[in-house]
């Protein structure tokens, strides 16, 4: 079993690689494998979509990656194989981002991506550390899981989700924050499992056992 973290010039991927390899050794769940390489992509088990910065650069990274966003297109539209997106690679997956512009995402998940806008102005943006998460609905990937976990968050935009059955998880903060997204056979999240301690090794070691 593969599962292979794409490399697409938008992130430093040496913690959710070790973060995935523990899991992967833990779990039983093969090999991990960074790459931009489509080839590669096409040929996973399982692929993670990771990202930090802002929604364009890394929009436009993912396209100047020859291939890629057509191999991911066909292993999770098409052939249904697991997909997790962290962080911006979550972001992606909506239907558009309006950080400084507006930008067409993946459209896998109905949404748009906007600013943080705290009820108290007080808070701070980016949104940045440890919060409590509230699980909205069950999935198999948060299995072990509850409300009140934490997880790591760094980011200023925020994916407001078209369909309610796709919010998995959110946090408070100066109001709801989408946390964690899904349906069918592709899941996202806002914050980094890779730091996230026990729940965020948790949900990687599900992901990697999941079988949508």
């Amino acid at each position: 079993m593969l599962t292979v973290l794409v490399d697409y010039e938008s992130g430093n991927l040496h913690s959710a690689q070790k973060a995935f390899e523990r899991m992967a050794a833990e779990s039983g769940g093969g090999e991990v494998r960074v790459t931009n390489r489509p080839e590669e992509v096409l040929a996973a088990d399982r692929i993670v979509l990771p990202g930090d910065g802002a929604f364009p650069a890394c929009k436009r990274e993912l396209l100047a990656a020859t291939g890629m966003v057509d191999a991911l297109e066909e292993a999770v539209i098409r052939q249904g194989k697991p997909f997790l997106g962290i962080c911006v690679g979550m972001q992606l997956l909506a239907t558009a981002g309006h950080e400084y512009q507006t930008t067409p995402g993946l459209g896998w998940i109905g949404g748009d991506v906007v600013r943080i806008t705290p009820g108290d102005p007080a808070m701070k943006v980016p949104h940045m550390g440890w919060n409590d998460m509230t699980l909205d609905r069950p999935h198999p990937v948060l299995a072990g899981l509850a409300t009140g976990d934490h997880a790591y968050f760094v980011h200023s935009y925020r994916f407001e989700v078209a369909d309610p059955a796709h919010l998995l998880a959110h946090v408070d903060y100066g109001g709801p924050v989408t946390a964690i997204v899904g349906r069918d056979n592709i899941l996202g999240t806002q914050f980094h499992p890779e730091k996230s301690q026990s729940a965020g090794l948790r949900l990687i070691a599900n992901f990697l056992r999941w079988k949508p």
